[in-house]
């Protein structure tokens, strides 16, 4: 269930002593970065502030991660599970999420596959606006969307040839490099691959 205001009641409070264990997740990435607690209080002060706060035993006092190094948490959604007795923080991370400086509490863990495209599309949008040389991306940026869209083109047809001939490693690089210039595309259209997400998940639930 989704949590707000009026529904925070409904949560089993009483199975953890008014204390329930929250899971936040890399709203881009879908890493999970750490895990905290949450009393009302906390969920509430979540909810107003939309930076995720939690209830420290330590301090006993509500805890906005961030406070002191400015690495806050900047909240999606808030939901429970199907016992109503864990919540899943989805949030956009403003910096390492560790005390410790690391990306993820979990840094030795492996990430799915999947959340590197996330993490390569934020380091192509970060290169906007950079010097041409001082990356292939900024060049690519640099010559306009013509330019991108042509490498865009190539790069499939080298694609559909490489799949033609049954080429297996070529198949696979030459889908690098086109996955790559379509997220240069995409950010140079102002778009995300989220965008086009949406529109998979759009044409599914048909």
């Amino acid at each position: 269930m989704i949590i707000n205001k009026q529904n925070v009641e409904q949560l089993a409070w009483q199975k953890m002593d008014n204390l329930l264990p929250c899971i936040v997740q890399d709203a881009t990435t879908g890493k999970v970065l750490m895990q905290g607690y949450m009393n009302t209080d906390a969920i509430n002060h979540t909810l107003e502030t939309r930076h995720v706060t939690f209830f420290s035993r330590s301090k006993q006092r509500l805890w906005t991660k961030g406070e002191t190094s400015g690495h806050t948490l900047d909240l999606v959604e808030l939901s429970a599970d199907c016992d109503k007795d864990s919540i899943l923080a989805l949030a956009y991370p403003n910096g390492p999420t560790c005390h410790l400086g690391t990306e993820t509490c979990w840094a030795d863990a492996k990430s799915p596959s999947v959340s590197f495209i996330a993490e390569l599309e934020q380091v192509i949008a970060s290169r906007k606006g950079a010097s041409p040389d001082s990356s292939y991306t900024a060049h690519l940026y640099s010559k306009g969307i013509k330019r991108i869209a042509q490498k865009v083109g190539e790069e499939g047809v080298e694609t559909a040839l490489a799949a033609t001939v049954k080429d297996l490693d070529e198949l696979k690089n030459e889908s690098a490099d086109l996955l790559y210039h379509l997220l240069v595309l995409l950010q140079a259209s102002d778009l995300s691959l989220s965008d086009v997400v949406e529109v998979l998940q759009a044409r599914h639930a048909k």
